[in-house]
């Protein structure tokens, strides 16, 4: 082999390698950034579900608390009436306790009318299928974010990963974890 050659097999070798290391790095670079925003875009998810979390379940609390409290309301009045009528000595005050529960029916009939199944009920149960599935939704996203968490770490940990992530600005990423706070059981009042 003539020394021409040699050195152009040298020069084809070296920039191979060059090649070699720079598709390496361009890849290992454009993993650690997806991998970070992975980790982001998880992490908006699981505000996503805080937010409709904090937003839905005091509206439905309030909307069940208003529903319980027109139809309590209303079965209050028609069963003081009756408690009226019959404890009534004179005929005068058991035709006003009468007149009292006439009202108190005629406001129970508008409402059956209104309502043709009253909703108090229905409406707890609402409620707490809302409440359920909230939590549960909030749970899947931050599973899925501790997924993401979980794979950038990894990946930071790994022999080349480290540059790639130093290059990239990705640091460690944080795991979501539960507060002392959120391990006492939640009292949901009325």
């Amino acid at each position: 082999m003539k020394a021409s050659q040699v050195i152009l097999i040298t020069l084809a070798v070296i920039v191979g390698a060059i090649m070699l290391a720079g598709g390496c790095a361009y890849s290992g670079y454009n993993q650690a950034v997806t991998l970070d925003e992975s980790v982001k875009g998880r992490w908006a998810q699981v505000e996503n579900q805080l937010q409709r979390r904090f937003e839905l379940i005091p509206n439905l609390v309030q909307t069940v608390k208003g529903v319980a409290a027109q139809e309590e309301k209303i079965f209050l009045g028609v069963a003081e009436a009756r408690k009226a009528y019959f404890q009534a000595g004179t005929i005068r005050e058991k035709a006003q306790a009468a007149g009292t529960f006439e009202s108190a029916l005629s406001r129970l009939l508008v409402l059956r009318e209104a309502y043709p199944q009253l909703k108090s009920n229905e409406s707890f149960l609402k409620l707490q299928d809302q409440l359920e599935g909230t939590e549960n939704r909030l749970a899947v996203e931050r599973k899925r974010y501790n997924d993401a968490v979980r794979e950038v770490n990894t990946f930071r940990r790994k022999l080349l990963g480290r540059i790639y992530a130093g290059l990239a600005g990705v640091d460690h990423a944080e795991y979501f974890e539960v507060t002392e706070a959120a391990r006492t059981v939640p009292k949901v009042k009325f």
